[in-house]
């Protein structure tokens, strides 16, 4: 049990510091830029809020299957094949979690205006210095509220990770496979003891996603 949930903790860990560092500037751009196409773009990236697990995990599989163009890209680079491994589970869970990363951190950008970039770029300050020292400090609770999600996310996501990751123990076995084992093993009591750890801590993700959203909207005003 020890080594489903430090797994579960590691992706969902990893998951979140990637989708931070890849789903921060995408979120800008969408806030940000005037192009007509930019919501072609953020529906692309919201598809996974309204695709079956499974569906998105069918053809993540095939993507990444030895013998798809981006498998043997892969294998001729790394080394290596992504299905069935933790670091297919890693790109499985960023793709599947980005617009829970991607939506909240751009909303914070949004709701901050256009006035704080202005007054930056009076001071003479750079787009990236502005960014940093600006825009990043004053989207703080949309970044908290869209890492809280994303980890949550990717601690409870089942579809996907079955479909490309399998059951391996110590490999790809997190706690929602972990949890659908014991049931069909009726274990009925490891299976309460995780469900309701993770019963506990869905409240604690939902608890901290309203005080930073009672932060912004404090902010805004």
């Amino acid at each position: 049990m020890t080594e489903t949930i430090w797994l579960t903790t590691k992706l969902a860990a990893v998951t979140t510091v990637l989708l931070l560092l890849f789903g921060t500037p995408v979120a800008w751009w969408l806030a940000r830029s005037k192009a007509w196409w930019k919501e072609v773009i953020g529906a692309v990236l919201s598809l996974p809020l309204v695709l079956p697990p499974t569906v998105l995990g069918f053809y993540l599989l095939i993507a990444l299957a030895p013998d798809s163009p981006i498998g043997q890209l892969i294998q001729a680079v790394f080394g290596t094949t992504l299905p069935f491994t933790f670091e297919g589970l890693v790109v499985g869970s960023c793709i599947y979690s980005l617009p829970f990363v991607v939506q909240p951190v751009r909303n914070a950008f949004e709701a901050m205006g256009d006035r704080p970039m202005e007054v930056a770029a009076t001071l003479r300050a750079s787009p990236a210095n502005a960014f940093f020292t600006v825009a990043l400090p004053l989207a703080r609770p949309g970044l908290i509220t869209g890492a809280v999600l994303g980890f949550a996310h990717t601690v409870g996501e089942f579809g996907v990770v079955l479909m490309i990751g399998g059951n391996i123990p110590g490999e790809t076995r997190v706690l929602s496979i972990a949890i659908y084992d014991h049931v069909e093993a009726l274990e009925w009591g490891q299976a309460h003891l995780l469900s309701g750890g993770m019963i506990v801590f869905a409240f604690i993700v939902i608890l901290i996603m309203m005080m930073a959203d009672r932060q912004m909207r404090r902010r805004a005003q």
